[in-house]
């Protein structure tokens, strides 16, 4: 149903307006808690490594990587096998991946949990089920790929205090799930947002994400100028 020009990139005028509502949703969730429990932040500059799929990975990774403290971002494939980790293969909705970003990020600057905390407020929808907005299929679906364990009981706990506030309308279906294997996508997937700022998904999709991230946690937010 999708190739590099498919449906993301010509979208109709229909899933325009449908994506709307979806791409401004997130400017209008505001106060999602913080995580009560969470990592401390660490007394030392280091890097480590989280895995997040919401959606399409262009606006994930056009977020994240406007987050201080955040190191880089790739954009990939994670949940199946080295072998299936191409765009075409991953599009055809059987091969176990999902659209997902590796955030490298220096735990003395951001905490496991703030970057939860971003990821449910402004990164996606955690209740739609197999889906963002017009994009359909299990590769798109909300996963935390936990590196740990202390980021498997981080993602837990915070699941179930956001469902036990009722934060959401609906339950919460982000997976947690082991983090087993990371590919990178396709070089020109690599920061596709910032390179095409006029691409009418971008536009409707990812650019309300990087508003809301600015407007929700000015604190955080950082210019990206790329690589």
């Amino acid at each position: 149903m999708r190739s590099i020009l498919g449906l993301r990139a010509v979208l109709s005028t229909a899933l325009i307006v449908s994506a709307v509502c979806i791409g401004c949703r997130a400017e209008t969730r505001l106060n999602i808690p913080a995580p009560e429990t969470d990592a401390t932040l660490a007394a030392k500059s280091g890097k480590q490594t989280a895995v997040f799929a919401g959606g399409c990975f262009w606006g994930t990774q056009s977020v994240f990587e406007r987050v201080k403290g955040v190191v880089d971002t790739t954009a990939g494939y994670s949940g199946g096998s080295a072998a299936t980790a191409t765009y075409e293969q991953v599009g055809q909705e059987n091969t176990g991946h999902a659209e997902s970003v590796k955030v490298v990020f220096d735990p003395s600057k951001i905490t496991y949990g703030k970057l939860l905390q971003i990821f449910f407020s402004v990164v996606h929808d955690p209740t739609q089920l197999n889906r963002q907005g017009p994009d359909v299929g299990t590769s798109y679906r909300s996963v935390i790929f936990y590196a740990n364990e202390e980021q498997h009981k981080i993602s837990a706990a915070y699941i179930a205090q956001l469902d036990a506030a009722k934060v959401f309308p609906k339950p919460i279906v982000t997976q947690v799930t082991p983090l087993k294997g990371f590919y990178d996508a396709e070089s020109y997937h690599q920061d596709y947002a910032l390179y095409h700022p006029d691409n009418k998904y971008i536009l409707v999709c990812d650019k309300p994400k990087v508003e809301a991230l600015k407007a929700q946690f000015p604190e955080l937010f950082k210019e990206y100028k790329g690589k």
